[in-house]
């Protein structure tokens, strides 16, 4: 096990009704004008939105409104809103929606108090001073109401990349399953997507003897191997909402992968897919992840064979464990196809002849030099024979 620190502040405030609460934690966090900021759609014809302005106003509190967030969430609403905040004098950022509502608002809270362009901390630059956050969870995927992370394309060259620091884990976050029951089966497919690649990403390491957080990420990944179906079969099953809802945040906030190396080639790779095409982030990981891990499953099979057996229900076959290995894989592509997602390049709408492109993009944008690196080091070979893969 590799040494560590973890500082994990935020305060989580879960169960039915739990938003009536939005003002007095706002007010508990130190915050007295608010940025509300939020997608559109389902967050305002649900009431959900009216609900939050109501409880903000019972504590007194101000607050500006900045909507229109998109999946992939855009570098152009970021100065918008950085704009914004200045102007009103806020001094507290609330996230009503998914993910990319959170990521969005992160980069706001960052870009305020930062006197250069938010976009360097996109580009390495670690976060280290930023308005508070709070959030108000729609969604479990991106387990951003959880984490110091958060992932922004830039608009003028659709450049999608991630900035980090504990600056902007949030205060506090609001998860009420129920308001989770409305989603459609294909964005709670895209969600459990990701939170089974948020825990894939941590358990590909080449930390040794890291027996706690392997039994960690086993237990999370069989909760959304359990949870998934009966959520897409039954939308309105609160608690498998709950299980799927607390385990995407326990998969992101790193309590799974502290004192260990992490992968994220993954993540990086379909990026360039939603960056390109504009999908849905856990659809492009749905196609990606099995591509990535055959191609890098000779690295350390036993590692997926471990997963394969645990998770998976595998034998393990110790004459041919690169058998056992391959057939993890494969269960686990069986599994996200049988939740809806999509398992290759023409399923995804993606185009073939754009692999120059997304490989360009993925080893020599924004600064890198030829290559990403994680559980194996890939350079633009490497990165063009995964996309093949996945044609």
């Amino acid at each position: 096990m590799e040494n560590f620190t973890f500082y994990s502040p935020t305060y989580f405030m879960f169960g039915k009704e739990a938003e009536n609460k939005t003002g007095s934690l706002v007010k508990r966090f130190g915050g007295s004008k608010v940025l509300i900021h939020y997608g559109g759609g389902s967050v305002v014809r649900s009431g959900l939105l009216d609900r939050v302005k109501d409880s903000l106003t019972k504590e007194g509190i101000g607050f500006a409104e900045l909507g229109g967030v998109r999946p992939n969430p855009r570098s152009g609403l970021v100065y918008e809103g950085i704009e914004l905040c200045k102007k009103e004098k806020v001094d507290f950022i609330l996230a009503v929606g998914g993910g990319s509502t959170i990521d969005s608002s992160k980069a706001i809270a960052a870009g305020v108090l930062y006197s250069g362009d938010f976009w360097d901390f996109y580009s390495g630059k670690l976060i280290e001073e930023a308005l508070p956050v709070g959030t108000i969870l729609t969604i479990a995927a991106a387990g951003s109401e959880g984490s110091p992370d958060s992932v922004i394309t830039r608009e003028e060259d659709m450049m999608k990349r991630g900035a980090t620091g504990d600056a902007i884990r949030p205060k506090f976050s609001i998860l009420n399953p129920a308001l989770t029951q409305t989603l459609p089966a294909f964005q709670s497919a895209c969600g459990i997507t990701d939170i089974m690649a948020h825990l894939y990403e941590r358990y590909l390491t080449n930390s040794k003897e890291v027996e706690v957080t392997d039994r960690l990420i086993e237990a999370l990944l069989l909760t959304m191997k359990h949870e998934g179906p009966r959520v897409i079969e039954d939308p309105d099953n609160y608690e498998a909402r709950a299980n799927i809802m607390w385990a995407g945040m326990m998969a992101h906030n790193n309590s799974c992968g502290v004192g260990r190396t992490q992968d994220w080639n993954s993540h990086n790779i379909e990026h360039e897919l939603s960056a390109l095409y504009d999908v849905a982030h856990g659809a492009g990981l749905a196609v990606t992840m099995p591509a990535v891990f055959k191609y890098v499953m000779k690295h350390n099979i036993m590692r997926f064979a471990q997963v394969a057996v645990r998770v998976w229900g595998c034998s393990m076959d110790f004459e041919n464990p690169e058998a056992t290995a391959l057939e993890g894989i494969n269960r686990l592509a069986d599994f996200l196809t049988s939740i809806g997602m999509p398992r290759n390049f023409a399923e995804l709408g993606a185009n073939e002849a754009d692999i120059p492109t997304l490989v360009e993009n993925l080893c020599c944008g924004n600064g890198r030099e030829g290559s990403i690196s994680g559980f194996v080091t890939l350079d633009k070979e490497d990165c063009t024979k995964i996309y093949r893969m996945m044609v």
